[in-house]
């Protein structure tokens, strides 16, 4: 028989979810509208999101890095550069390259000589600076044309400029993502019912996806690692929501109509799933809680991600299935995902033996672990694939070495203390060389620092001496150095480069003139040494560049950066800032050890909290971290093992991802054990319990595992690539744990579950009614007797009852269809009851009340308690004799409709 499209859930419904649900579904069509403004907002909203490329601007502002590189930015012009290796190329060849580059208009300087550095097995390496700064489009448009003009080479580069790594990355994670969404599209069809609520799952999912992508415009700057893997881990995380949803409407969908599936199980679903993301929601919290501030970062992302895919279960969802819920019953299939009563066997027959292997596992794998081989930069991380620029700095390196250098930063204006500093440096076996304003060489052997008499300085550029004279005495006068011009011009001396820039400035403005040849001179001279000054000295500091034999990370590394700042502060008392790639991993490493600490306790506490409050016991929160912490050891075991470097920060964003979403896991088979040991034996309990698991676990954990190991195969960015190896890795080995270890833990841990079980106290809200109603939900209470479960009837009688979750509601004559009301009345006696009750329903819901309050609405006790009377079907109690008028006429309107 059809069901009848009349509501079963009305409006007077007391229940405040179904209430909301209610009213969700049925202004589906202004949810339509307001998500395809938001929608609109975030398409174009997404385009404008800034991302920061760099780890370092991450550090907290506290440390050395952080201070060195907000002082070098406002000190310093950093221009343009570029490393460019010429392969396969004879020395002449290479040098008349050299001097083509070096003539370019563009080109401030170019390095190249027969050195090793510069020229090595048949290669060529070119140090380009360009006259404009690196962020200058005409620094990238003169490298474009030069590597154009190699084109016939074989050319490698390796340059700062421009975007190329991100570019790279996003057109990479553009691959996994797409690779991806092939997979959850495989993943859904294999475990869903019906092919038509794929579309439902994906529109909600890319709904999310793009609002996520758009509001990030609403944080100003993401890091490029969040940037990078959101979209990917908030569809492996979340995915589980929309198809809890579905599924809970197909379940209700089986007894009711679409709409009133919708409802019921929307109502059902939003207490649920909130709570189910909990748990995840607590493992990114503790991200927040790091030094570094990239966990932030993607914590704020991720938590975002996952409250909009919140919304769009709850808000978009159901006026989807709405308008695909017909298609949906036109498109059933079978499930192709089997029953598994084996593995609820096997971890029957088990129970003994795996637990204790456990534990020993998981102490050696927690030992192992410590000495997982961190790394806190990029050169020393194996990635499956390799970009162009990773490709260039190996194959330079490769050929010339390594090019580890650091900025020594000290206070200016005393080139003195700056070239013993550099002396110093320069004698150390760690120092390959060392360059600052103090020692580089500037035209006729001297350095641009080194000082000058006025002779000395009309010899060098073939200046009249009475000139070069005048010219002292101005820069004399314009230094307010007076006592020089009264003790004696000729003792004055003037740093090389200080004067080259006081006599451009003097012919600039006409004081001095030059013959054509002795300006142009000058020119080229005050060129050079304008770049050198304005990258090498500031208002307040100067810096030394110092490259050293050391790698960029490592113990001797890092000990000899203490030690550069011990030298340093021989001369300058501590006012010093060592910046480089160097110190930023060094400064990383300290972050580390701390943040190692907070995530991992934080995590455990925030999820402990919420399993707590879940299962109400003290003893199964333990048990389930205990199993999902052992895979987070495991997991970061194998590193250990395999001996492949782990960039630092993978270890932190993976152990709290892996803490808060696949607990899921394990609260899914907990939750049906418990609910099923003490209806049948543990055998059957257990395989009850890992067939009805199985579905979700393998389409969540899949989906999570798959995304995973996509962006560690796809990705050339080490973070990136190792976050996802390892989330994939941890993925596969908590579902195998959550299989296979942690049903024999609840077998063998039962007792001690129970033993620490505590039970809330809160208010009961007592749900008192008699006569024809609905009821849909977990009850306690009585129906004519006790009952506890799961109930979906009508019930005509009395119902004093807690309703621990769904809803209780009154039902009228007309709110039943035909079907229902041949089976509440099929016998003789009750069709006379369901006459009345069509004639008159309020004969039985205003004249029976409960139990609870029959003393103070004036009842009292029949003769024959629990008899069914017309008048007080169910009930032991019954109107006294001033009450019963209305009674008394309902049943003379019974009696003459009988007749």
């Amino acid at each position: 028989m059809a069901k009848p499209e009349k509501a079963a859930i009305t409006k007077e419904d007391g229940d405040v979810m179904m209430k909301v649900a209610s009213f969700i579904v049925d202004r589906r069509n202004l949810f339509f509208l307001l998500f395809g403004i938001a929608l609109i907002f975030c398409a174009i909203a997404s385009g404008m999101v800034k991302v920061e490329n760099l780890l370092s601007a991450y550090l907290p502002s506290s440390f050395e890095t952080s201070l060195g590189l907000d002082l070098m930015g406002k000190e310093y012009t950093t221009y343009g550069s570029a490393k460019i290796m010429v392969s396969n190329i004879v020395y002449e060849d290479a040098k008349d390259l050299s001097e083509t580059i070096g003539k370019r208009d563009d080109v401030a300087m170019i390095t190249f000589n027969e050195t090793p550095d510069h020229y090595n097995n048949f290669s060529a390496l070119f140090d380009i600076t360009f006259k404009y700064e690196e962020t200058d489009q005409r620094s990238l448009d003169g490298l474009d044309e030069i590597k154009e003009m190699l084109s016939d080479y074989d050319i490698f580069v390796s340059t700062s400029m421009g975007n190329a790594a991100a570019e790279t990355i996003q057109k990479e994670m553009q691959t996994v993502s797409a690779l991806v969404v092939v997979i959850v599209l495989v993943v859904l069809v294999l475990t869903s019912q019906t092919y038509a609520e794929i579309p439902v799952l994906l529109l909600t999912f890319g709904a999310a996806a793009l609002m996520s992508a758009g509001t990030n415009f609403i944080l100003g700057t993401i890091s490029f690692v969040s940037d990078s893997v959101t979209i990917v881990l908030q569809l492996a995380l979340s995915i589980d929501y929309a198809v809890i949803f579905c599924n809970r409407y197909k379940e209700e969908h089986e007894n009711l109509p679409i709409r009133e599936a919708d409802i019921v199980a929307l109502s059902k679903a939003i207490p649920e799933i909130s709570s189910s993301s909990l748990t995840t929601i607590g493992g990114l919290v503790a991200m927040m809680f790091m030094q570094f501030g990239i966990g932030r970062d993607m914590a704020i992302c991720l938590i975002k991600a996952i409250v909009l895919s919140l919304i769009a279960v709850f808000l978009l969802m159901p006026g989807l299935l709405m308008i695909f819920g017909p298609w949906m019953d036109k498109t059933k299939h079978k499930s192709f995902i089997p029953q598994i009563p084996f593995v609820g066997s096997f971890d029957y027959f088990t129970r003994f033996i795996v637990p204790p292997v456990f534990v020993a596992v998981i102490i050696g794998a927690f030992f192992i672990q410590n000495h997982c081989p961190f790394v806190y930069g990029y050169t020393k991380i194996e990635t499956p694939i390799k970009n162009e620029t990773q490709i260039a700095t190996e194959m330079i390196s490769e050929t010339f070495g390594d090019s580890n250098f650091v900025a020594v930063n000290i206070p200016a204006g005393n080139y003195e203390k700056e070239k013993r500093l550099i002396q110093t440096y320069l004698s150390c076996p760690e120092v390959k060389s060392a360059q600052g304003l103090a020692n580089i060489e500037a035209m006729g052997g001297y350095c641009l620092a080194d000082k000058l008499t006025a002779r000395e300085f009309s010899e060098l550029l073939e200046l009249d001496y009475e000139v070069s004279e005048l010219l002292y005495m101005a820069y004399a006068v314009n230094d307010k150095n007076y006592a020089k011009l009264v003790n004696g011009i000729s003792t004055y001396r003037v740093p090389l480069i200080d004067m080259i820039m006081f006599l451009h400035e003097e012919v600039d403005e006409g004081y001095v003139t030059l013959d054509d040849s002795m300006k142009e001179t000058l020119d080229d001279a005050y060129e050079q040494m304008n770049i050198a000054k304005k990258q090498l000295q500031g208002e307040k500091y100067s810096r030394i560049l110092v490259y050293l034999n050391l790698p960029q990370e490592g113990k001797e590394t890092f000990e000899f950066l203490d030690q550069m700042h011990t030298m340093a502060n021989k001369y300058y008392d501590g006012q010093i800032l060592v910046i480089g790639e160097a110190t930023s991993q060094y400064d990383l490493q300290k972050t580390f050890s701390r943040d190692n600490t907070v995530v991992t306790v934080i995590s455990i506490l925030a999820v402990l909290v919420v399993l707590l409050f879940t299962f109400k016991s003290a003893g199964m929160p333990v048990l389930l971290i205990a199993v999902i912490e052992g895979a987070i050891w495991i997991n970061f075991a194998f590193p250990t093992i395999q001996k492949n470097n782990i960039f630092f920060m993978t270890y932190l964003i993976v152990s709290s991802i892996q803490m808060g979403a696949n607990i899921d896991y394990a609260i899914v088979i907990s939750g049906r054990f418990m609910e099923l040991k003490d209806k049948m034996s543990h055998r059957d309990a257990i395989i009850e319990t890992m067939n009805f698991a199985f579905p979700t676990i393998i389409t969540s954990g899949s989906m999570l595992a798959l995304a995973g190991i996509s962006i560690g195969l796809l990705t050339s960015d080490g973070a990136i690539c190792g976050i996802g190896q390892c989330l994939g890795r941890g993925t596969i080995i908590s579902i195998l744990l959550v299989m296979f270890v942690l049903p024999q833990i609840l077998l063998i841990g039962a007792s001690i579950i129970d033993k620490t079980s505590f039970e809330v106290s809160v208010p009961l809200g007592i749900e008192r009614d008699t006569g024809l109603m609905r009821i849909d939900g977990r009850i306690e209470g009585q129906i004519n007797g006790r009952i506890i479960g799961e109930v979906h009837a009508v019930v005509m009688g009395d119902v004093r009852a807690l309703v621990q979750s769904g809803n209780m509601g009154r039902l009228e004559a007309s709110d039943l269809n035909p079907e229902e009301m041949d089976l509440l009345f099929n016998d003789d006696i009750k069709k006379l009851e369901r006459e009345a009750f069509e004639e008159n329903k309020d004969i039985v819901s205003e004249n029976s009340v409960s139990s609870e309050t029959a003393a103070e609405e004036g009842f009292e006790k029949t003769d024959n308690p629990g008899q069914e009377t017309l008048e007080n079907p169910g009930s032991e109690y019954s109107k006294k004799p001033e009450g019963r008028k209305k009674n008394r006429n309902g049943r003379k309107r019974h009696e003459n409709k009988k007749a």
